[in-house]
């Protein structure tokens, strides 16, 4: 085995690089295993895990350009405010947010003066209170303490739930040119923003039929869109009055992504129990931002502020000023952990049967960047790929180029010209590219291919 570094990749105070690298291998030996399983192989295809494309891929959303133009990841008021008594980070991309954050702190060029007069915990309720998103600055101590904390801790990074005892699935042979392990896989997305679609996006490129579905008032950033969608369609339906049309979608669908916050799907029979009542052997993958439980499990979050809650932002940064990743690795890693527990489950049920439900949180993950266990980094996040997995596939990381060009390319789309990070998902045989680029935010019918 070959293992080389790439020097300069995702530095950081925190080893950011090895989590990135220990997810992008879980789920590569994930698909390669799945792929040997279809296709008949008696040995797992070898995989590569490249520090250069895994960086790349990491800040997928910095290389996109759509015609020439970089895109905007984040807006003017999704930043660190200094309050009274410490920071807090808002997160206002999306126009209902920003408009929530103002109707609690006032005037846009006021804010300033509005977020000093506060304390950090003070803001984070209020606007938390109102549907807005403001989270306090917290030291890892401080964030160990909280009872959400304390709760996430108690549970497995990767949960893993069998629901009822459907007979095995009847996986279908594929070729080998390329090994595509989720051919034929039909998968709903029901994800926004990154770490899903980060997710379902993955899936694609490994052969998924995925279709996005978006709530048609709810429009998806489209800058965020394009660098998620490669190799999915988008659709838009409302649940509450299309519910046939969502019914005949779930009625052949393989796998169902959600990336809402728990429970908030359950009113329209999307819970994982119901889902698995009326499609037998369905896979559902859920991810949410503080998990599913506690007394945070509610609230919406984001990459950026589960940094600042779980104490990365403090030691990224300075007492002067709070810091951060140098990439969303949160969910980027988290999306690619789902992934791989999606063709985990795959391929486990096509031995053992069952309707199966994986849980991942973007806390849970910054818990594990965060621990502290004997024997370092490599203790930390070694063999994550193979746990637990018969057969595991051999690594083979390649030399790793000075700069992200190797692991970029272009081509056409429906909505223009695109630079883009390539997968780093590889293994021998398998796929190099996503089959389709993205298209305009809900411009497919919502049906199957």
């Amino acid at each position: 085995m070959t293992d080389v570094v790439r020097e300069g990749a995702l530095q950081a105070r925190l080893p950011v690089r090895e989590l990135a690298r220990a997810c992008v291998d879980a789920c590569t030996r994930a698909a390669a295993e799945l792929g040997a399983r279809r296709a008949g192989f008696d040995a797992v295809p070898d995989v590569w895990v490249d520090d250069g494309a895994v960086a790349t891929a990491f800040t997928s959303e910095r290389h996109l350009l759509i015609n020439g133009r970089a895109p905007v990841n984040f807006a003017p008021l999704s930043r660190f405010w200094r309050t009274a008594d410490g920071w807090v980070r808002t997160h206002a991309n999306y126009p209902h947010h920003r408009e929530l954050l103002l109707k609690v702190m006032g005037p846009a060029d006021s804010l300033e003066a509005a977020f000093a007069e506060r304390s950090a915990l003070e803001v984070e309720e209020a606007v938390y209170g109102a549907g807005g998103l403001a989270v306090a600055l917290r030291t890892p101590e401080e964030w160990a303490a909280h009872e959400q904390a304390v709760e996430l801790a108690k549970r497995p990074l990767l949960e893993r739930e069998r629901l009822d005892s459907a007979p095995a699935r009847v996986l279908a042979p594929i070729d080998a040119t390329p090994l595509l392990p989720a051919a034929g896989l039909r998968v709903l997305d029901l994800t926004r923003v990154i770490a899903g679609p980060v997710a379902t996006r993955t899936l694609a490129l490994l052969g998924a039929d995925v279709l996005r579905i978006d709530p048609p008032h709810l429009p998806e950033l489209p800058d965020q869109h394009a660098d998620t969608g490669f190799g999915k369609r988008s659709a838009t339906l409302d649940l509450a009055a299309d519910r046939g049309a969502f019914e005949e979608l779930l009625a052949v669908a393989d796998v169902v992504v959600t990336g809402y916050r728990p429970g908030a799907l359950d009113r329209f029979g999307l819970s994982a129990e119901a889902l698995a009542e009326r499609r037998p052997g369905i896979v559902v993958a859920q991810l949410s931002a503080w998990g599913a439980y506690g007394p945070w499990s509610e609230r919406r979050g984001f990459d950026s502020l589960v940094q600042v809650a779980t104490g990365i932002a403090a030691v990224e940064g300075s007492p002067e000023q709070p810091g951060a990743l140098p990439a969303q690795a949160l969910d980027h890693g988290t999306g690619y952990l789902l992934a791989a527990e999606v063709l985990r489950a795959v391929r486990e049920q096509s031995y053992d049967g069952g309707s199966r439900c994986v849980r991942l949180a973007l806390a849970r993950t910054a818990q594990w960047l965060m621990e502290e266990v004997p024997g370092g980094s490599a203790g930390r996040f070694g063999g994550l790929g193979a746990a637990g997995q018969e057969g595991a596939a051999g690594q083979v990381a390649q030399a790793a180029c000075d700069g992200p060009d190797a692991w970029l390319a272009e081509t056409d789309s429906r909505i223009g010209r695109l630079r883009y990070a390539r997968s780093p998902v590889s293994f021998a045989g398998g796929p190099v590219d996503w089959a389709r680029p993205p298209g305009p935010w809900g411009a497919d019918p919502a049906r199957w291919a």
